[in-house]
């Protein structure tokens, strides 16, 4: 039985991950009562008690709580932005080449964000077969359920969608300064020269994600054949949770919720030669944010991968 303490547990990624590993019978749960949920003392007791750590908190406090921790033997999952880009922290994106074997080791993890996470899968495989351009960094927008925001975001969207407040029933965009937090982690991971251009868009349903990546004979030589390939080959030998997909649902027209209320990802390429289209399709409190988490703890504990997945 291994014990597991999520720090920051009322928010909506701590929620997820709580109501998951409550149904499991080889994780023990160290819970704070609500008094003494902000107690440094007793934060500090509950972290060095447990085999893993989950920070589902805001930056400043993520790093807070990791300097809390005195015993070597705990494994930390930052579910935060504070640590994805840092020395001595696993990119907890397990489907990468040479990725799981890290996280498996590490007792440093931090959970990728979940635009992050759509992007990456698309590019990185391609910059790892060298199919884009050295000096490329393909433009992307991203559609999220607006669940991803958190407990007051929820609240407003079910608000005015209840009330039928126009602003609220189409998409959103946001973060039109191109200072996302999700960029640095993008350009590190998928060893751009650059960050791209991204426009993330929050969309009028609860769950679900879709993130799309443009290419053009500035980024890439390559036929989308030969970038399907290369999903193929990459997430062949996976568990699953990322795959290509020949084709996506929808006949079509792809909808961003999809795969809502789901674990896995599903990656692929169209478009024609010199106008390339990548899409990526998940949820964002699965595998961009709840969903990976337990997938990393997976891999960090030794436990079957998928345990606890819906896949």
């Amino acid at each position: 039985m291994k014990k597991v303490f999520i720090d920051g547990s009322v928010g909506t990624t701590g929620l997820e991950i709580r109501s998951r590993l409550e149904k499991r019978r080889d994780i023990e749960l160290v819970a704070l009562p609500e008094e003494r949920r902000k107690d440094p003392a007793a934060r500090k007791e509950a972290l060095d008690s447990c085999d893993v750590a989950f920070l589902c908190l805001p930056d400043d406090a993520a790093r807070e709580a990791v300097s809390l921790v005195e015993n070597p033997a705990v494994t930390i999952i930052d579910a935060s932005t504070a640590h994805r880009v840092s020395e001595g922290w696993e990119y907890g994106f397990p489907e990468l080449a040479g990725r799981r074997e890290r996280i498996a080791s590490s007792r440093r993890i931090a959970n990728p964000g979940c635009h992050a996470s759509g992007y990456i899968a698309l590019v990185e495989p391609l910059v790892r077969a060298g199919l884009l351009k050295k000096d490329a960094a393909p433009s992307a927008f991203s559609l999220t359920g607006y669940t991803g925001g958190g407990k007051k975001m929820i609240a407003a969207y079910e608000e005015a969608l209840s009330a039928g407040t126009q602003e609220y029933l189409g998409g959103r965009q946001y973060a039109l300064g191109q200072m996302h937090k999700h960029l640095p982690e993008i350009a590190a991971v998928c060893s751009l020269p650059r960050m791209p251009v991204f426009s993330p868009v929050i969309v009028p349903h609860a769950r679900g994600m879709e993130t799309t990546v443009f290419l053009s004979e500035n980024e890439t030589s390559a036929s989308v054949d030969e970038i399907r390939q290369v999903y193929r080959e990459t997430y062949r030998e996976g568990n699953g949770v990322v795959r290509f997909a020949e084709d996506l649902p929808g006949s079509g027209v792809v909808s961003s919720a999809a795969f809502a209320l789901r674990d896995g990802m599903a990656v692929s390429a169209f478009g024609t030669d010199g106008r390339i289209v990548l899409v990526s399709l998940f949820d964002n409190l699965g595998k961009g944010a709840s969903g990976a988490a337990i997938q990393n703890m997976n891999i960090a504990l030794g436990f079957p991968e998928t345990e606890g997945l819906v896949l």
